[in-house]
């Protein structure tokens, strides 16, 4: 049996009917939505499924929802019979989905935790005064000089190297428009602004940070009986202690996720399974190695082909 990843996708992969087919076979998914729906005494399924009250994109809903998502498919991955990744990796919120499935924290602290996260997201910046956009067809390097020059004052930096020739910018709205300019004057093919609702991943964050921090202190932290690629640094880490500080880091640092896939590459594995809903993660990998194969999850049928594919 060769060895292989999980990765667990972020903000920007939630959709309405998310897990509907999976659903619909297995009730293991609409246990573990009751389950975490319990804890914010919210229905988290009719969100996922019909947004009735427009919620899902507010970042407070959408982060709790991926994690359960997740968590949902890593169940139904263990009782058909899947085996167990040699390595985890999940991008910005992701992360969280990792370190549950790793078993380094509980499902129903990590659904309380991303709820708060959510929030404390949203109160650190107020509406309208940040943005993120996708710098597409330029150089990661080049992309931090024009950031540092377009910032005059304000914050603007890289949130997220995606994989080559994709990088995210984050920071106060005026100063990523500047630099939206700038990348497009520099050659840039695209600069293409984002809607989520705050700018994550850069120094704007750092007061939702320390409030994180405390809510981070009253949570019990396992050591990772799989190793987990740590997105501040690219590196593999199973301490309870520095996985926590590494999170705290995470609202306010840049994504390495192109190093991250390359670290996992590195240490010989040849197979990916997104896990989570769609297949934005599988589009970075092949931008990131070629020869990393990487398979969604997010059906009935992609699911089997899945565990079929990193059985053999």
């Amino acid at each position: 049996m060769g060895k292989f990843a999980l990765v667990f996708p972020g903000q920007g992969s939630q959709k309405l009917g998310m897990l509907n087919g999976l659903a619909a076979e297995f009730p293991i998914v609409g246990e573990t939505f009751r389950e975490a729906s319990a804890v914010l005494n919210q229905d988290l399924w009719e969100i996922a499924q019909h947004d009735s009250h427009n919620t899902l994109d507010q970042t407070q809903m959408t982060q709790p929802i991926l994690l359960t998502a997740s968590v949902a498919i890593w169940r139904l991955w263990q009782q058909r019979g899947g085996p167990l990744p040699s390595i985890m990796a999940g991008h910005s919120l992701g992360e969280y989905s990792a370190l549950v499935c790793a078993g380094v924290l509980g499902f129903v602290d990590a659904v309380n935790l991303l709820h708060h996260r959510g929030q404390l997201m949203q109160s650190a910046v107020a509406p309208g005064q940040g943005k993120m956009a996708a710098i597409i067809g330029l150089e990661s390097c080049h992309i931090q000089e024009i950031c540092a020059q377009a910032a005059a004052g304000q914050i603007v930096s890289a949130a997220n190297f995606n994989c080559p020739g994709q990088t995210v910018i984050a920071g106060d709205k005026d100063a990523v428009e500047r630099a939206m300019l700038l990348c497009k004057e520099a050659g840039a093919r695209r600069a293409l602004p984002l809607s989520l609702s705050v700018p994550a991943h850069c120094a704007l964050m750092r007061s939702a940070a320390d409030k994180l921090a405390l809510e981070l202190d009253s949570v019990a932290f396992q050591p990772a009986a799989i190793p987990v690629v740590q997105n501040v640094d690219a590196e593999i880490c199973k301490a309870p202690g520095i996985i926590k500080q590494n999170l705290i880091k995470q609202l306010y640092s840049t994504v390495l996720w192109e190093d991250s896939i390359q670290l996992i590459y590195k240490t010989g594995i040849d197979k990916t399974v997104e896990c989570g809903p769609g297949k934005v993660l599988c589009g970075l990998i092949k931008r990131i190695e070629p020869e990393l194969a990487c398979f969604d999850s997010d059906a009935p049928q992609s699911l089997d082909q899945a565990i079929a594919a990193v059985s053999t």
